[in-house]
């Protein structure tokens, strides 16, 4: 796909963060580890990442919002466009030495999702979309699966830790949906769980207390490769509410209502 300078230079800041969190990754029994909260890590290779990004990101779009992860908000002359930022989706993931973690960069314009890119730097996946130009994965165009039986269908989520207060809705989820289909996987990044089903590999994924910078690239590249993306509660947005359910067009009718009973 031929991306607006936006996309490119999106992708550009991630590979270049990426090439900083892999080098790192080969270390990570090195690296200085401060604790956020109840499971909740960040390094100094999560910092480094989002230096990077900001850096590039903002040198050539000075004018541009921001939020990120680590550094926060922060406004722009032009308000109606902002950079969303999450420098490594996955960080537990990445300090245990699984490689399974990704950078995740948005571009959002009047409330839009309109640009996202995901980069699994650990499988050199470049995921990339744009508004009414189709989902990629590297030189592969994207579209989520055509399944359309529940007990051929694998499904993703995230089980909250540290005592989070969604554990009990997350579990009557499971205990409902997990009968019904092939299996549900929980594998650590939201980001990647969306960039997954634009990718055929879930039918659907769900979850419930997440952050925009979470989920804002993922919308877009589901959106773009043939899903529906709603908010767990109808009528919510998806990024103001932090929860998220996401499948293909034949799944989600089911998967919605599945989740939506126990909310």
């Amino acid at each position: 796909m031929q991306g607006s300078a936006n996309l490119n230079l999106m992708i550009k800041a991630a590979r270049k963060a990426g090439r900083s969190l892999v080098k790192d990754f080969r270390e990570v029994e090195n690296l200085q580890v401060s604790s956020k909260g109840p499971g909740d890590f960040v390094s100094k290779a999560d910092r480094e990442a989002e230096r990077i990004i900001k850096e590039e990101l903002r040198t050539a779009r000075p004018s541009y919002g921001w939020i990120g992860e680590e550094t926060g908000e922060e406004d722009g002359e032009d308000p109606t466009r902002r950079w969303i930022v999450d420098p490594l989706d996955g960080t537990t993931n990445f300090l245990h030495g699984l490689p399974h973690w990704a950078i995740s960069i948005a571009l959002e314009h009047k409330g839009e999702v309109i640009a996202g890119v995901i980069f699994d730097a650990a499988k050199d996946e470049m995921y990339y979309a744009e508004k009414g130009l189709g989902a990629y994965m590297n030189e592969t165009r994207l579209r989520v699966s055509g399944r359309n039986r529940m007990i051929e269908s694998i499904f993703a989520t995230g089980v909250p830790f540290g005592g989070k207060s969604t554990l009990p809705a997350t579990l009557q989820d499971l205990a409902k949906l997990m009968p019904q289909c092939a299996g549900v996987r929980r594998w650590g990044s939201a980001a990647l769980d969306l960039a997954y089903v634009a990718a055929g590999r879930y039918e659907g994924y769900w979850e419930r207390g997440l952050n925009a910078w979470d989920i804002a690239a993922g919308l877009i590249l589901v959106k773009e490769a043939g899903g529906f993306v709603e908010a767990v509660r109808e009528g919510r947005s998806v990024l103001e509410s932090g929860s998220v359910i996401a499948a293909n067009a034949e799944m989600f009718p089911t998967l919605a209502k599945t989740i939506r009973t126990n909310d």
